[in-house]
């Protein structure tokens, strides 16, 4: 006390908030084992925060773009058409709400054929030769299409079994385990 009545010059309580005459406490430490490592959080994946609607109109947007872009560049829709979709078909499903999930897989095939639709070769036919250029997309881009999709799918199926059971029990249901009544 007389320690702390010299550093200070007025009386008081001793360091550390303790009223008692002569007893000083050194403040806890924030962890309570500083030279321990703490352990490490587990590593998570991106944030879901799309919604079935939001990750359909990114899918289309993007693959239309994608194939925009394909056409400038290269004449037609291609490999980079396909690289676009596919790439844009699995962010949709990593960023996907887990309510939604079953948007993912769906929107991926009504963007590639939006995509093709927009940017396929018409040729001089008119209508006819545009029907024909998207129908000729279509078919020989299949591979790319199902890769996309397929890779949505799979990846919105782990996301769902990875997902808490979410069970609910009524309101007249106690908390204990279920049994079997007594015949």
């Amino acid at each position: 006390m007389d320690q702390h009545t010299a550093r200070t010059g007025a009386p008081g309580p001793a360091p550390g908030g303790e009223a008692a005459a002569g007893v000083y406490r050194a403040p806890r430490p924030a962890h309570p084992e500083p030279g321990a490592a703490r352990r490490p959080r587990a590593v998570q994946g991106p944030r879901p925060r799309l919604t079935g609607l939001g990750t359909g109109a990114l899918t289309t947007v993007v693959t239309a773009l994608g194939g925009g872009l394909d056409s400038l560049l290269f004449g037609g829709p291609g490999v980079l058409f396909g690289v676009v979709f596919v790439a844009v078909s699995i962010a949709g499903a990593l960023y996907v709400r887990p309510y939604d999930l079953v948007a993912a897989p769906v929107s991926a095939p009504i963007a590639f054929a939006v995509g093709i639709a927009l940017t396929a070769d018409s040729g001089a036919g008119g209508l006819v030769g545009h029907l024909l250029g998207v129908f000729t997309g279509l078919a020989t881009m299949t591979g790319w299409l199902y890769t996309g999709t397929a890779l949505a799918a799979l990846i919105a199926g782990v996301r769902a079994l990875r997902l808490p059971s979410r069970r609910r029990r009524s309101r007249r249901c106690s908390a204990a385990p279920r049994e079997r009544s007594p015949r």
